[in-house]
């Protein structure tokens, strides 16, 4: 943010700096010498040094930028590039455009903010904890409860396997998100629900871009809401296919089978090598801003290394990173070595099973029944990898215009 020379002599186009700026309404969130600057209205936010954040605030005073850089540089004994900091709070949409109105009308109030605190309401989560424990002890008494790979198959037709499991988590992922939202929203803050991709599988995410604007120590319910969602359905499906073991089997194994696929999605969260929740999580405890980029290039650095490369500079990352990625790179190791069990574990068995059954169906002596379900499921494993390659593309597409 510093130069050499003050931008009120630098001459060309640029900026008034006789003139207040009409920015919007400002949050300013303190941590540590950093300051998170954004504005309900937009949802954008961004870490400022504390100096640039005490010019931030004089402008936001209503002092003229050549005020504010004059009595900055009378403060600190040096000059500020004061039309640098302009341009940025203008990209960060901070500032008003020309035409709109400076007064600040009433913000809309964020819907669905009284359920959220209803859901999150302390006798409610003592409700959940119950739940959950209640579910462990029926697992620890009847071992049949317990997640596994069998689970899966509680039909001979695998395409009303995959089409019950895709049907049926469609909505645990909405309620996944919706805990994730709904912990938000009872702070105030707003959502955007969008899809994304996690290597080849497509997925649902939920933005809460405000949640760097409050407190710390109020991030981290949002953050974990989505795996509270999980454990809560498991528990859940646990227990209804306990009471409907003998009753009603079919109920029984289609809920083992889907707590199996959410107990995989929640084992997801140890992938560290991705953004997972628990990625989130770790990385607001210690207060990282980009941990991912910088272990991701102190491992490149520790491949480089090994082969007599020059190592990449990491000067650029936030000190808070550089330190924690020192360790946290080998936690990544550890996700890479998690995921390759967890393929041979369960994704090697069921795709053999899976595979060696259509093959049997399609060149033995199968009924046109099997034959048409084995052709099916084909079909429908390519119509997701298709969709993972078109959302791939488009990411794609995006990041070059970016």
């Amino acid at each position: 943010m510093h130069s050499a020379t003050d931008s009120s002599a630098t001459p060309g186009p640029g900026p008034d700096l006789d003139r207040p700026l009409a920015l919007r309404r400002l949050v300013y969130l303190p941590e540590a010498d950093e300051v998170t600057i954004g504005s309900p209205e937009t949802d954008t936010y961004a870490v400022f040094p504390a100096d640039g954040a005490e010019l931030v605030r004089m402008l936001a005073e209503g002092r003229t930028p050549r005020e504010a850089a004059a009595q900055y540089e009378d403060a600190h004994g040096e000059s500020v590039d004061i039309a640098d900091l302009i341009d940025v709070l203008v990209d960060l949409e901070l500032v008003r455009p020309a035409g709109e109105s400076t007064a600040a009308g009433p913000t809309a109030p964020v819907r669905w903010q009284r359920l959220g605190r209803l859901v999150f309401a302390p006798p409610a989560l003592a409700g959940y904890a119950l739940i959950t424990a209640l579910a462990v002890a029926e697992m620890i008494r009847v071992p049949a409860l317990v997640p596994r790979v069998d689970n899966l198959f509680f039909s001979s037709s695998y395409t009303l396997v995959v089409l019950m499991l895709f049907v049926g988590q469609l909505p645990l992922l909405a309620l996944h998100e919706a805990f994730h939202a709904l912990a938000g929203r009872r702070l105030g803050l707003r959502s955007r629900l969008s899809v994304g991709r996690r290597l080849v599988y497509l997925v649902l995410e939920t933005s809460l871009d405000g949640l760097v604007g409050v407190p710390r120590r109020k991030r981290y319910l949002p953050i974990m809401a989505g795996m509270l969602a999980d454990t809560l359905v498991i528990a859940v499906l646990t227990l209804v296919a306990d009471a409907t073991r003998s009753g009603s089997p079919l109920t029984a194994e289609l809920c083992l089978a889907m707590a199996y696929a959410t107990a995989l999605r929640l084992a997801w969260q140890g992938f560290f090598y991705l953004r997972t929740d628990l990625y989130v999580l770790l990385s607001t405890v210690l207060g990282c801003v980009d941990l991912h980029a910088a272990a991701t290039d102190v491992l490149r650095n520790a491949a480089r290394r090994a082969t007599g490369r020059p190592p990449l500079d990491l000067s650029a990352h936030h000190p808070v990173d550089r330190r924690v990625a020192r360790w946290y790179a080998w936690l990544m190791l550890v996700g890479y070595a998690f995921t390759l069990t967890m393929f041979a574990g369960v994704v090697v068995p069921t795709a053999y099973r899976m595979l060696h059954d259509m093959w049997l169906r399609l060149t033995g002596q199968a009924s046109l029944a099997g034959r048409l379900d084995s052709l099916a499921l084909m079909l429908l494993s390519l119509a997701q990898t298709t969709a993972v390659i078109v959302l791939a593309a488009r990411e794609r597409r995006a990041a070059r215009a970016t």
